[in-house]
């Protein structure tokens, strides 16, 4: 029993100090847990060793080579620490930063009469060419990770499956436009939830809001970058003609005026 004790205890313990965890730490790959700042002391003493930059660091314990380490998860979201540090060597642009940025501005979310509209008049039956590309860059900047073929693949089909059962349900009409959207929105939500965690409601919008934009990704980030400037200087040239409860919505879609469904029909 004494012996089972002490596994137990080590088992709860950093394998570099042997003390109890102090913000507990895992490297992206092998998953071995260290306190954070033990880990990066770890890496820090590595990099002592070699001439060039650390793109990465073998485990302290298994030999694992790790990229990141992944610490501050409270159950919905996390932080990652690249062992480069340098975005550029990770093959992340100025784009995946501004997306990161946008991502930290509060919102309230709002039911406006042009998303209403999107699903109403279907014009989500207008095939999006841009939406595979936007996912991965956004999703890249999401997870601050270049690799996400997977996640873009997976959430993509999601949306695609669920846009051809619209296409082969069109003349039933049996089904609301509001369980429609709730039902897009549940599905969306399932898919990137084990991705993206605590942002998931957050990024559910943002697609949604894509979908009912049908911009291509240069003018819809230019509708972002002017959002965050506004949040980030807190002077709004619209202020005078939007009202100060407009929601992210309302914001978002007072630059967009096409009111066809997807027919071209009024």
């Amino acid at each position: 029993r004494g012996g089972g004790g002490a596994a137990a205890s080590a088992a709860c313990a950093c394998p570099i100090c042997l003390e109890s965890f102090q913000d507990e730490a895992y490297l992206d790959t092998c998953f071995h847990s260290f306190c954070y700042k033990c880990i990066c002391q770890w890496v820090k003493i590595v990099s002592t060793k070699r001439a060039e930059p650390l793109s990465s660091v073998q485990c302290p314990l298994c030999k694992t080579v790790n990229v990141s380490i992944i610490h501050g998860f409270d159950g919905e979201s996390f932080q990652r620490h690249y062992i480069n540090q340098d975005p550029r060597k990770r093959h992340l642009s100025h784009t995946h930063e501004l997306i990161s940025q946008f991502y930290s501005i509060k919102y309230i979310t709002g039911h406006t009469s042009s998303v209403q509209q999107f699903w109403k008049q279907r014009k989500y039956l207008r095939k999006n060419i841009w939406l595979q590309t936007w996912l991965r860059q956004e999703i890249q900047a999401l997870t601050q990770d270049e690799n996400v073929d997977t996640i873009v693949y997976h959430i993509h089909g999601v949306i695609e499956a669920f846009m051809k059962r619209q296409e082969k349900e069109y003349t039933s009409k049996t089904t609301p436009p509001e369980k429609k959207r709730e039902k897009f929105k549940c599905l969306l939500s399932d898919a990137a939830r084990p991705f993206l965690l605590g942002r998931t409601e957050r990024f559910v919008t943002e697609v949604e809001l894509f979908l009912v934009s049908h911009l291509n990704i240069d003018a819809y980030s230019k509708v972002r970058v002017q959002r965050l400037k506004e949040s980030t200087s807190h002077v709004s040239r619209e202020q005078d003609v939007l009202p100060q409860d407009r929601s992210l919505e309302d914001h978002y879609l007072y630059f967009l005026g096409d009111e066809t469904d997807c027919n071209g029909e009024i």
